[in-house]
């Protein structure tokens, strides 16, 4: 019995250490045990990460969220951003920024940069949907690099967020209670922190798919705290996504997991968060049922109550898990 333990040890050991060898295959990832892991960059190709690798001390010293770009996009300037500088009140004034109107605030996760495709169409579902200001953060400084390196800069890069609103609403009017934060993946929990880093409590944030890796248990990820109200949508639950609910409502469409309709790698899974969500500023036409336990939001059997999934009303409120089904193509 002794030997079957001491065995058992090593080829589990063996397990977590063993490199995949099938670029964006994590049908291997064991999510807390696994060391190495395949994820997307900016464009979608495989890299394979090293979830032990250390942080540089270079990057501890100069990589945080001071580096951070704001684009603001409003209906004056739908194609042409204008960048919003903290400590800049001339950037703030003659801007197309006003305080009379709700302001969204968008942004990407690990190796990604706020110019991204899902971002642009994102920006322009809002500002169909109604006047709003559309602050886009780029945090690529940190982002770009190693998965582990970016996972330590999301508070610091958080913080400046709210800092910078601050000083907005300091410069030009406006408040928290107007604020809608969202953010996919490693952006989720970015958001996270800057709702909790705000002078006031921002009205929402929405979490897209949520960074599964190194978050789980972390007092650092995304969570209740974060916003009024906060909504997840979990889409790769249990690989690249975090799939136990952290938020107010947390909806798991097609179950929450790897593979939704029409996607045949992680990487789709995890991304299709980013469309969804667009797709109900458009048409607010997914509609999940509340569930009695994690377990049946995983097997897509709720049957409790119907409640909206996305949309970007301010003073929308709820609780609880949801599931739904959803079509394989836009919009769903």
């Amino acid at each position: 019995m002794k030997l079957f333990a001491v065995v058992s040890f090593f080829v589990a050991v063996c397990a977590e250490s063993t490199i995949p060898v099938v670029p964006g295959d994590n049908s291997h990832y064991v999510e807390g045990v696994s060391r190495y892991i395949w994820m997307p960059d900016g464009e979608g190709n495989p890299l394979l990460v090293d979830l032990h690798a250390p942080v540089p001390v270079d990057f501890l010293l100069t990589r945080k969220g001071k580096d951070n770009k704001y684009f603001l996009y409003t209906r004056q300037n739908r194609k042409d951003y204008q960048v919003l500088v903290k400590g800049d009140v001339n950037s703030i004034s003659n801007s197309n920024y006003r305080d009379d109107r709700p302001t969204k605030i968008i942004t990407h996760g690990w190796m990604s940069n706020g110019k991204t495709k899902w971002i642009k169409q994102l920006k322009d579902a809002f500002l169909d949907d109604a006047d709003v200001n559309v602050i886009i953060l780029d945090w690529s400084s940190a982002a770009i690099g190693l998965y582990t390196s970016a996972v330590h800069a999301v508070p610091d890069v958080g913080v400046h967020v709210a800092r910078l609103l601050d000083f907005v609403f300091d410069t030009a009017g406006g408040n928290w209670d107007n604020v809608h934060l969202v953010g996919h993946s490693l952006g989720a929990h970015v958001m996270g922190n800057a709702g909790r880093a705000a002078s006031s409590r921002p009205m929402r944030v929405t979490g897209l798919d949520p960074a599964g890796p190194q978050w789980g248990g972390n007092a650092k990820a995304l969570n209740r705290s974060s916003a009024t109200y906060v909504e997840s949508i979990h889409t790769d639950g249990g690989v690249l996504g975090i799939f136990d609910p952290i938020s107010h409502a947390d909806f798991y469409p097609n179950g929450g997991r790897s593979f939704q309709p029409g996607c045949f790698t992680n990487f789709c899974s995890h991304s299709r968060s980013q469309s969804l969500f667009t797709s109900t500023l458009r048409s607010n036409h997914l509609q999940g049922r509340l569930c009695a336990d994690l377990d049946e939001a995983r097997r897509n059997e709720c049957t409790g109550p119907p409640f909206v999934m996305g949309n970007s009303e301010l003073s929308k409120r709820g609780s609880g898990l949801y599931a739904l089904s959803t079509g394989s193509r836009y919009p769903y």
